[in-house]
Protein backbone atom coordinates (compact mmCIF):
# COMPACT_ATOMS: atom_id res chain seq x y z
CA UNK A 1 0.00 0.00 0.00
CA UNK A 2 1.34 3.42 -0.97
CA UNK A 3 1.83 5.98 1.80
CA UNK A 4 -0.24 9.02 0.91
CA UNK A 5 -0.43 10.76 4.28
CA UNK A 6 -0.56 14.57 4.09
CA UNK A 7 2.80 16.32 4.41
CA UNK A 8 3.87 19.82 5.35
CA UNK A 9 7.10 21.29 4.01
CA UNK A 10 8.61 24.60 5.11
CA UNK A 11 10.68 26.96 2.98
CA UNK A 12 13.88 28.55 4.24
CA UNK A 13 14.63 31.51 1.96
CA UNK A 14 18.28 32.58 1.75
CA UNK A 15 17.60 35.98 0.17
CA UNK A 16 16.62 39.22 1.88
CA UNK A 17 16.15 41.31 -1.27
CA UNK A 18 12.63 42.60 -1.96
CA UNK A 19 12.70 41.82 -5.70
CA UNK A 20 14.49 38.51 -5.18
CA UNK A 21 14.29 35.93 -7.96
CA UNK A 22 14.71 33.25 -5.30
CA UNK A 23 11.70 34.63 -3.43
CA UNK A 24 9.74 34.33 -6.69
CA UNK A 25 10.77 30.66 -6.89
CA UNK A 26 9.80 30.14 -3.23
CA UNK A 27 6.38 31.75 -3.74
CA UNK A 28 5.68 29.36 -6.63
CA UNK A 29 6.25 26.22 -4.55
CA UNK A 30 2.78 25.80 -2.98
CA UNK A 31 1.10 25.63 -6.39
CA UNK A 32 3.76 23.23 -7.73
CA UNK A 33 3.47 20.82 -4.82
CA UNK A 34 2.09 17.34 -5.42
CA UNK A 35 -1.30 16.37 -4.05
CA UNK A 36 -1.31 16.04 -0.28
CA UNK A 37 1.64 18.40 0.25
CA UNK A 38 1.29 21.81 1.87
CA UNK A 39 4.19 24.26 1.66
CA UNK A 40 4.63 27.16 4.08
CA UNK A 41 7.21 29.93 4.47
CA UNK A 42 9.37 30.02 7.59
CA UNK A 43 9.59 33.81 7.61
CA UNK A 44 12.63 36.01 7.24
CA UNK A 45 16.13 35.09 8.34
CA UNK A 46 16.76 38.84 8.32
CA UNK A 47 15.25 38.95 11.80
CA UNK A 48 18.10 36.88 13.25
CA UNK A 49 20.93 38.70 15.01
CA UNK A 50 24.49 37.90 13.91
CA UNK A 51 25.46 34.65 15.62
CA UNK A 52 27.66 35.21 18.66
CA UNK A 53 28.33 32.58 21.33
CA UNK A 54 28.15 35.30 24.00
CA UNK A 55 24.68 36.26 22.74
CA UNK A 56 23.72 32.57 22.70
CA UNK A 57 24.77 32.44 26.35
CA UNK A 58 22.05 34.98 27.10
CA UNK A 59 19.49 32.67 25.50
CA UNK A 60 18.41 31.66 22.01
CA UNK A 61 16.45 34.54 20.40
CA UNK A 62 12.69 33.92 20.13
CA UNK A 63 12.68 34.19 16.31
CA UNK A 64 15.32 31.43 16.13
CA UNK A 65 13.38 29.19 18.52
CA UNK A 66 10.15 29.72 16.55
CA UNK A 67 11.81 28.81 13.25
CA UNK A 68 13.51 25.76 14.79
CA UNK A 69 10.15 24.60 16.17
CA UNK A 70 8.53 25.00 12.75
CA UNK A 71 11.32 22.98 11.11
CA UNK A 72 10.99 20.21 13.72
CA UNK A 73 7.23 20.07 13.16
CA UNK A 74 7.55 19.92 9.35
CA UNK A 75 7.91 16.78 7.29
CA UNK A 76 10.63 18.38 5.15
CA UNK A 77 12.51 21.59 4.38
CA UNK A 78 13.11 23.34 1.08
CA UNK A 79 16.02 25.78 1.05
CA UNK A 80 15.75 28.32 -1.77
CA UNK A 81 18.77 30.57 -2.04
CA UNK A 82 20.98 32.67 -4.27
CA UNK A 83 24.73 32.20 -4.47
CA UNK A 84 26.96 34.96 -3.09
CA UNK A 85 30.67 34.99 -3.90
CA UNK A 86 30.65 31.33 -4.99
CA UNK A 87 29.04 30.24 -1.71
CA UNK A 88 26.17 30.46 0.79
CA UNK A 89 24.77 33.95 1.47
CA UNK A 90 25.91 35.25 4.87
CA UNK A 91 22.34 35.62 6.15
CA UNK A 92 21.52 31.99 5.38
CA UNK A 93 24.74 30.72 6.96
CA UNK A 94 24.00 32.85 10.03
CA UNK A 95 20.49 31.35 10.27
CA UNK A 96 21.85 27.82 9.98
CA UNK A 97 24.43 28.57 12.67
CA UNK A 98 21.70 29.79 15.03
CA UNK A 99 19.28 26.98 14.21
CA UNK A 100 21.98 24.38 14.82
CA UNK A 101 22.36 25.66 18.40
CA UNK A 102 18.77 24.78 19.35
CA UNK A 103 17.93 21.55 21.14
CA UNK A 104 17.06 19.20 19.69
CA UNK A 105 18.85 20.34 16.54
CA UNK A 106 16.00 20.61 13.97
CA UNK A 107 17.74 19.26 10.85
CA UNK A 108 18.71 15.84 12.23
CA UNK A 109 17.19 13.24 9.91
CA UNK A 110 15.02 15.88 8.23
CA UNK A 111 14.46 15.54 4.46
CA UNK A 112 15.84 18.69 2.79
CA UNK A 113 15.69 19.85 -0.83
CA UNK A 114 17.89 22.64 -2.16
CA UNK A 115 16.96 25.08 -4.90
CA UNK A 116 19.22 27.83 -6.21
CA UNK A 117 18.56 30.48 -8.82
CA UNK A 118 20.85 33.05 -10.38
CA UNK A 119 20.84 35.42 -13.34
CA UNK A 120 24.14 33.80 -14.34
CA UNK A 121 24.61 30.61 -16.32
CA UNK A 122 25.64 28.38 -13.41
CA UNK A 123 22.50 29.08 -11.38
CA UNK A 124 24.03 28.81 -7.92
CA UNK A 125 25.68 25.40 -8.30
CA UNK A 126 28.68 26.37 -6.17
CA UNK A 127 26.39 27.47 -3.34
CA UNK A 128 24.65 24.11 -3.47
CA UNK A 129 27.88 22.22 -2.91
CA UNK A 130 28.85 24.36 0.08
CA UNK A 131 25.34 24.14 1.49
CA UNK A 132 25.38 20.37 1.14
CA UNK A 133 28.58 20.28 3.23
CA UNK A 134 26.88 22.24 6.02
CA UNK A 135 23.81 19.98 5.85
CA UNK A 136 26.03 16.90 6.21
CA UNK A 137 27.30 18.29 9.51
CA UNK A 138 23.69 19.04 10.57
CA UNK A 139 22.81 15.41 9.77
CA UNK A 140 20.04 16.38 7.37
CA UNK A 141 18.79 13.91 4.75
CA UNK A 142 19.55 16.05 1.72
CA UNK A 143 17.79 15.05 -1.49
CA UNK A 144 20.37 14.38 -4.19
CA UNK A 145 18.20 14.38 -7.32
CA UNK A 146 16.66 16.10 -9.07
CA UNK A 147 18.86 19.12 -8.43
CA UNK A 148 17.18 22.48 -8.95
CA UNK A 149 19.84 24.86 -10.25
CA UNK A 150 18.08 27.63 -12.17
CA UNK A 151 20.46 29.53 -14.44
CA UNK A 152 19.41 32.72 -16.23
CA UNK A 153 16.48 33.02 -13.84
CA UNK A 154 15.82 36.63 -14.86
CA UNK A 155 14.40 35.29 -18.15
CA UNK A 156 12.15 32.86 -16.26
CA UNK A 157 10.40 35.32 -13.95
CA UNK A 158 7.92 38.04 -14.90
CA UNK A 159 9.62 41.22 -13.65
CA UNK A 160 6.38 43.11 -13.00
CA UNK A 161 4.67 40.43 -10.92
CA UNK A 162 7.81 38.55 -9.76
CA UNK A 163 6.10 35.26 -10.66
CA UNK A 164 8.06 32.26 -11.92
CA UNK A 165 6.59 31.74 -15.40
CA UNK A 166 8.94 29.34 -17.21
CA UNK A 167 6.94 26.11 -17.79
CA UNK A 168 9.98 23.80 -17.94
CA UNK A 169 11.41 25.18 -14.70
CA UNK A 170 8.03 24.90 -12.97
CA UNK A 171 7.63 21.29 -14.14
CA UNK A 172 11.14 20.36 -13.01
CA UNK A 173 10.56 21.91 -9.57
CA UNK A 174 7.33 19.90 -9.34
CA UNK A 175 9.35 16.72 -9.91
CA UNK A 176 11.76 17.65 -7.12
CA UNK A 177 8.88 18.32 -4.74
CA UNK A 178 7.40 14.92 -5.59
CA UNK A 179 10.80 13.30 -4.87
CA UNK A 180 11.00 15.14 -1.54
CA UNK A 181 7.50 13.86 -0.67
CA UNK A 182 8.59 10.31 -1.49
CA UNK A 183 11.65 10.75 0.72
CA UNK A 184 9.59 12.17 3.59
CA UNK A 185 7.06 9.35 3.36
CA UNK A 186 9.85 6.74 3.45
CA UNK A 187 10.30 7.46 7.17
Amino acid sequence: MTDSRPLTFVVLLGSLRKASFNAAVARALPELAPAGVTIKSLGSIGDFPIYDMDLQGEGIPAQVTEMADAIRAADGVIIVTPEYNYSIPGGLKNALDWLSRTTPQPFVGKPVAIQTASPGMIGGARCQYHLRQVLVFLDARTLNKPEIIIGQVSAKVDHETMILTDPQTREFIGRQLAALATSARAD
